[in-house]
């Protein structure tokens, strides 16, 4: 499992058949010295990609017709959407349910259930942040066919506050007091103080019928979670546990399209076994955990499909524990930074496909600073600041500075097999600069409980994403106050405390003047790229592929799963 908030790697999923999996290569140093950046994807072909449609696309169906099967190696099982649940369970909520406006790829909130996305500018955010309204669109029906109005919005925000029921997330919600019904479709309410994020929060947060919710004795175990009734472009229809989820058009939507009868969602847990059934057609496209990175070069040929990479806001990355001895020295993280071969480790490791970078923000965010320092590979330049630090070369080899050895251990999931390969790529590198890395793996179960929320590790090869949802401010991750080990809050596993940070951090949350807080993130990153508080290798691009004749899918790094849009979805015919 990996542990984070935003985007699930595949590259760590152990494989129930591991056996039939094509072989990872071997590693030898002499291919590492050898590559250069790219030299791998030159050698074996891997320049592959979507082969460009030239043909006119057709019209959508008058009426809703055939089916689509979408391939998961996950299996969707939390049904309400407010509960906690996982990134495949999204593909069952936005289906079923809607939300008051929708992240674009491109970052840009267009409404939903709400009339227009609020703002300073049109009135719907006053007072500085601290008072919203909304106007709700007309004519939407819950799928029993009961008319949506803003109870239902209000009994949402209040039901996700309740004491006692199980949220998914209390992130902004918390802040929302004194929601008002103003109209059969308008509805306000006040914050306690203004927080920028909320508006991308809402692009997340489904709205759920009172009639049904209200009359259950406990909304945690009413019968709604098991069969759920949205607004969505899918009603629910079936499930086989282990098996499939069928959902079937509601063709009373708001919206354009259901153009599909019929969405299979179909759960096959190895990937190899999911692969095989997209090469043989039986699933029409895999996405999530996608397409393994061994099969990426005979995916891209396959006749009759499409594959691509698709952009991901999720970030593999060496995490230090700042209260290790060692690690709290940036010096030992600047050389061992300078020390990370990462374009061996993207190349040989994961078949050239993912993306470096420099940032904790993804590449394709508006607050994305492309100016940062770029890492070259330099053990010389490594040593050197080892030298200058009073890190000294020891008999041993190992340096020592006040009697301390430059030692400490990486963690990861025990069986993933490819953050293995870089673990041992990294130890091979930082032996050569005097510093001793030990490797401590642990299962799925272990490692991502206290060890790694309570900060009880050295350090850990990690994927995650430093967001929120799709909003970038960061305050979860970097933030004094969100340090579980010490306040029992927030993601700050590092221990990273500063307090430039932690001032550019609330000045970020209380503007909603998005360059403004452009600069202000542009700046954190600036901070970040210096103190190393997160050693980034890459930006994950997992590999998708789908039936060619499917119109409508799109990538977006702004949706938790890329069935956002399959309300829009057909075949050409």
């Amino acid at each position: 499992m990996t542990h984070h908030s935003d985007g699930k790697s595949y590259s760590d999923s152990k494989s129930r058949a591991a056996s039939i999996a094509l072989p990872m290569p071997a590693i030898h140093r002499r291919d590492l010295l050898a590559l250069g950046a790219g030299g791998l994807l030159a050698a074996t072909g891997f320049a592959g990609g979507v082969r460009a449609q030239t043909k006119p696309v057709p019209p959508p169906p008058s009426k809703p017709t055939g089916q689509v099967v979408v391939g998961l190696s996950q299996e969707p099982t939390a049904f309400n959407p407010l509960m906690p649940g996982i990134e495949v369970d999204e593909t069952v909520w936005m289906q079923v349910f809607n939300t008051m406006w929708l992240a674009q790829p491109d970052g840009s909130l267009v409404p939903d259930l709400a009339v227009e996305v609020p703002s300073e500018a049109n009135g719907g955010i006053s007072e500085g942040g601290l008072a919203w309204k909304v106007k709700l669109r007309e004519g939407v029906t819950w799928h029993d066919g009961t008319p949506f109005t803003a109870e239902d919005v209000k009994y949402t925000l209040e039901l996700i506050n309740a004491p006692g029921f199980k949220a998914r997330t209390r992130v902004g919600h918390s802040l929302v007091k004194d929601v008002k019904v103003t109209g059969p479709l308008e509805i306000s309410w006040r914050m306690e103080k203004a927080y920028a994020p909320y508006l991308a929060l809402l692009s997340n947060t489904f709205i759920v019928p009172k009639h049904l919710l209200e009359k259950a004795s406990d909304p945690n175990t009413a019968p709604f979670n098991a069969a759920p009734v949205g607004t969505g472009p899918f009603k629910w229809g079936t499930r086989t546990p282990g098996d499939n989820i069928q959902l079937v058009a509601n063709e009373k939507y708001h919206g354009k399209g259901p153009y599909m009868e019929r969405a299979v969602l179909k759960y096959v847990p190895d990937q190899t076994a999911l692969y095989a059934q997209f090469r043989t057609g039986q699933v029409d496209l895999i996405i999530g955990t996608g397409i393994p990175a061994n099969f990426y070069a005979e995916a891209v040929k396959l006749p009759g499909r499409k594959v691509t990479k698709i952009p991901s806001a999720s970030l593999e990355i060496l995490m230090p524990n700042l209260e290790h001895p060692v690690l709290a020295d940036k010096a030992v993280r600047k050389a061992l930074y300078a020390s990370i071969n990462k374009q061996a480790i993207i190349d040989i490791v994961f078949y050239g496909l993912h993306t470096p970078t420099e940032s904790f923000a993804p590449q394709e965010s508006w607050a994305y600073n492309p100016n940062l320092p770029k890492h070259s590979y330099d053990p010389a330049l490594a040593n050197k600041i080892l030298d200058e630090a009073g890190w000294k070369r020891s008999g041993s080899g190992t340096r020592m500075k006040d009697n301390v050895p430059l030692e400490f251990a990486v963690s990861t999931t025990t069986g993933a097999a490819l953050r293995e390969q870089c673990q041992q790529l990294m130890q091979q590198d930082w032996q050569q600069i005097g510093a001793k890395m030990t490797i401590n793996n642990m299962p799925a179960a272990v490692i991502w409980g206290e060890f790694y929320t309570r900060s009880k590790f050295q350090s850990l090869l990690v994927g995650t994403a430093f967001r929120t949802v799709i909003d970038p401010d960061p305050a979860h991750r970097f933030g004094s106050d969100s340090i579980p080990a010490k306040t029992g809050n927030g993601a700050n596993q590092m221990q990273w405390q500063n307090a430039e940070v932690d001032a550019l951090l609330k000045q970020g949350q209380e503007t909603f003047d998005q360059e403004k807080r452009k600069a202000i993130y542009f700046k954190l990153q600036e901070i970040a790229r210096e103190e190393l508080p997160i050693l980034p290798i890459y930006q994950y691009a997992p590999v998708e592929g789908y039936k060619e004749g499917l119109i409508g899918y799109a990538p977006n790094i702004n949706a938790r799963q890329n069935t956002w849009n399959m309300g829009s979805w057909y075949w050409a015919r």
